[in-house]
């Protein structure tokens, strides 16, 4: 009788780090009404960098990794359930993107970022992804952006997500994403795609 306790705890310690065990009621009632499940991302999309704006970020933040371990509440990770919004299988033709849900659970909120795994797109492809959405828009709307991120690639700063929009209780903010990362958060970026150049720490 004595190990149920020890155990317990152990399983607690447990669900805080992968989020399965450790949502509060609210989060998992928000994990149920928007039908979300727990799941672990690729390597790849956690090492690399993001982006948080869809049609002209002006910046690029540095690592997803980096930017969950920031946070101050438990977090996990989290998936649509269903097959639908999942990554490419190996082998399979072309590359998509989906749709991944970083859950902050605190006491006095459930915050939602909304990341876009992007990690098996070049930019070229990232343009192509978006022509079949967008059609002859695409070329004006995101050629510029295109054109900055294969420079940033060139100088080590690829991106390999994008923070589409943060979601508080529910709601979605109306500040965009880069400017409620860099100004609320304090998450520095690492590069500006504007100035076309490294931002020193």
């Amino acid at each position: 009788m004595r190990l149920w306790p020890i155990l317990l705890g152990f399983l607690l310690l447990a669900g805080h780090g992968s989020g399965a065990l450790a949502a509060s009621q609210k989060a998992a009632a928000l994990r149920q009404a928007n039908g979300l499940t727990a799941f672990t991302p690729p390597e790849k999309f956690l090492a690399g960098n993001f982006v948080a704006e869809e049609m002209n970020p002006a910046f690029i933040f540095g690592t997803v990794k980096a930017f969950a371990a920031s946070r101050k509440c438990p977090t996990a990770w989290l998936i649509e359930e269903g097959p639908k919004n999942r990554p490419v299988s190996p082998g399979s033709p072309g590359a998509a993107e989906y749709t991944l849900y970083l859950e902050e659970d605190c006491p006095d909120k459930v915050v939602y970022y909304v990341f876009v795994d992007q990690s098996s797109l070049t930019p070229q492809q990232w343009i192509e992804w978006r022509r079949q959405f967008h059609k002859s828009k695409t070329d004006p709307q995101f050629g510029a952006a295109k054109a900055k991120l294969e420079q940033a690639c060139k100088e080590g700063c690829g991106v390999g997500g994008e923070l589409r929009y943060v979601q508080k209780d529910g709601d979605i903010l109306t500040k965009s994403p880069e400017e409620y990362l860099r100004v609320d958060l304090q998450f520095a970026p690492i590069y500006d795609l504007n100035q076309q150049k490294k931002i020193s720490k």
